[in-house]
């Protein structure tokens, strides 16, 4: 017999082995139904795999993510057997799940091309091979085995990724006729999966490196239900309506330009207004908490990012090292900024009383995004961080980080972002050499952030491996409006960097110490949390925030120089006023400005120009009658002081 721990701590005794689905059924048949997955002692395994020792395990369902997971992994296995079956010959990459759906990259036989209107078939036969009800086997098998069942298959991608492989650490999976390298995990069968959906195509190089060949990426998404499906494609068809490429486009809010460069966004007066006003607001949320403005130039010399170990875990992911005329004399364009704000930190004498010193900067920094995986403001190569660095003692850490996490709730607040997980990620205690630093004092970090988030009563889940590689961090991550999951926010606690700096401190004692540093970026980037914001408003920004908040729309040309008095009225008031002077009928006026998303639109003509009112229209609701200017400078000013005051913020 076997002892089996249950999530609420419970024991139950099994004959040896048993397999997740056998423990699930035991509990409760109804159970057994809706499981797809297990954890065996914290790693996720198919529900058919065998328990042979005591373990503790947690069974997962359509809602957990782990069981998303298995049920889409599955997925990718039946729609690249789909593939198989209509296009033999087809050559398979990596086809993994994500966060929502999966995709396989594929290499068609040599003169066959997918479109979109090969989708449809291919989902069909994914359906009429999952109602088969095919078991997915798991077969743990040599080295050489494997590569000599995909060197006969005529696979090469297969065999470079197995030869990459340690023997004794390989699995296949096997359904109907086709069979997969794959670490798992899977769901029992293939009947599971009701629903399916091809959502589109794209080129993706192998390994994801421009020298390798280009292969075809097709990505779907299948549900246990076809309403989910349904349900999904609402939302799908919102979340476009919701692009920030196209809203930003409709709102002038910022443009790129190939001569500029690929992920190189260029802010319009209009998105630079934004941004402004994002800056500002946390400027002034900075100041309350004693932060200190700093700036630091876009570049560094080599030897910075060497002692930092950016170099190192950042260099292949770099733009190229800047060879300058002095001989050996190189630069980088920065890829973070907490280098340089250490070198602040070391440019005089620093005592206990001093801490904690809390540095600001919105610093841009330069990352070489591969181009396929370029996409609007979410992913960029020139991106803009609302980035400080606390340098403090040990025993101010967990108060200070716990003061971070007040900022980014004020955030969140001001900008309506309700629903929002943190997610605590810590070292992989099994791949230690993807970081810096002692045991000792990854040990103290991680507490540090267990502790603080406990004690501000967040709603957490645990990541192991997801770290920084300095150091473990907090991630905050939120739903839109339309469901979808973003991580924005991130505080991270490091031992180390002062130690590679050299950064130290004259204590009570009068001994030296090193101070523990804790980085924070609520926004994240300027560009992504833009981007996230657009989409979770629909470029429909709080009234404080909005870039342009008053258009005024005179009738006709004989009231452009009124409806220019009210616009330089508004302006002076530090209202952000604009006027729509085009030879246009009122209507369209009105309907180009909604979709511009203005807030407010002023109509004025002949009585509003004999009487210095406007007659007020606001975005979405209609007529708001008639305002004298004064009057409509206090409702503005009063609704945006009212929007603010719950931030203790002053316009």
């Amino acid at each position: 017999m076997i002892n089996i721990t249950l999530p609420d701590g419970s024991i139950k005794q099994f004959e040896n082995p048993v397999a997740g689905i056998e423990i699930a059924n035991a509990i409760s048949p109804r159970l057994a139904s809706e499981v797809l997955s297990v954890s065996v002692d914290g790693e996720v395994w198919d529900l058919n795999r065998t328990i042979t020792s005591d373990a503790s395990i947690k069974l997962f369902k359509w809602d957990d993510k782990e069981g998303q997971h298995a049920f889409w992994h599955t997925s990718a296995h039946l729609m690249a057997e789909a593939i198989e079956t209509l296009y033999p010959g087809t050559k398979f990459g990596i086809g993994p799940a994500i966060e929502n759906g999966f995709y396989y990259d594929i290499e068609l036989p040599e003169g066959q091309v997918l479109s979109e209107k090969d989708l449809e078939p291919i989902e069909k036969k994914m359906i009429e091979l999952a109602r088969l009800k095919n078991e997915v086997k798991r077969e743990e098998i040599s080295k050489e085995g494997a590569l000599k069942l995909f060197e006969k298959k005529g696979d090469p991608y297969k065999v470079e990724l197995i030869s990459e492989l340690e023997d004794g650490t390989i699995s296949l999976y096997h359904q109907g006729n086709f069979t997969d390298l794959c670490r798992g995990p899977h769901l029992p069968d293939t009947s599971y999966i009701k629903a399916v959906k091809l959502l589109s195509l794209a080129g993706a190089y192998w390994r994801g490196n421009e020298k390798n060949k280009m292969l075809t990426r097709v990505y779907g998404i299948t549900f246990p239900k076809a309403k989910l499906l349904e349900e999904y494609l609402v939302l799908l068809e919102e979340a476009k309506r919701r692009d920030h490429r196209k809203i930003g486009k409709e709102m002038e809010l910022f443009t790129f330009s190939q001569d500029v460069g690929m992920g190189l966004p260029l802010w319009l007066p209009k998105g630079t207004m934004l941004r402004e006003q994002l800056e500002s607001f946390l400027k002034k949320v900075q100041k309350k908490f004693g932060y200190q403005q700093i700036m630091t130039p876009h570049i560094g010399d080599v030897r910075l990012y060497k002692t930092s170990g950016h170099y190192e875990k950042y260099g292949k992911d770099s733009f190229q090292v800047i060879h300058t005329p002095q001989e050996g004399e190189e630069y980088m364009l920065k890829p973070m900024n907490c280098p340089h704000h250490c070198e602040i930190y070391k440019s005089k004498p620093r005592s206990y009383k001093d801490l904690p010193i809390r540095y600001a900067e919105f610093g841009t920094v330069y990352r070489y995004e591969q181009s396929g995986e370029l996409h609007g403001l979410t992913r960029v190569r020139g991106f803009t961080q609302d980035d400080a660095h606390i340098f403090c003692t040990p025993d101010q850490l967990k108060e200070e980080f716990k003061k971070v996490i007040d900022i980014i709730f004020i955030i969140f607040k001001a900008l309506d972002f309700k629903d929002y997980t943190a997610q605590i990620s810590l070292r992989d205690p099994n791949n230690t050499e993807k970081y810096i630093g002692t045991d000792e004092n990854w040990e103290k970090a991680q507490q540090a952030i267990i502790e603080a988030v406990a004690e501000k009563g967040l709603r957490t889940v645990t990541e192991t491996g997801e770290a920084a590689f300095y150091g473990p961090k907090l991630d905050f991550m939120i739903k839109d409006a339309v469901g979808r999951s973003w991580q924005l926010g991130t505080i991270q606690v490091d031992y180390n960097l002062p130690d590679r700096f050299e950064l130290e401190y004259t204590g009570a004692d009068n001994q030296k110490h090193r101070p523990v540093m804790i980085h924070r970026a609520p926004f994240g980037s300027m560009e992504r949390f833009v981007a996230v914001l657009i989409e979770h408003t629909a470029g429909k920004f709080p009234l404080w925030l909005t870039p342009e908040q008053v258009v005024v729309l005179p009738i006709s040309e004989k009231f452009n120089d009124y409806a220019l008095k009210v616009s330089n009225f508004l302006n002076i008031s530090d209202i952000r006023t604009v006027v729509d002077d085009r030879n246009e009928k009122i209507g369209r006026k009105i309907r180009d400005n909604e979709l511009k998303r203005i807030p407010y639109l002023l109509i004025v003509g002949e009585k509003e120009s004999e009487s210095e009112t406007v007659s007020v229209r606001k975005q979405g609701e209609g007529d708001k009658g008639s305002m004298t200017l004064n009057e409509f400078a206090g409702f503005i000013k009063a609704e945006v002081q009212e929007q603010l005051n719950e931030l203790n913020i002053d316009y």
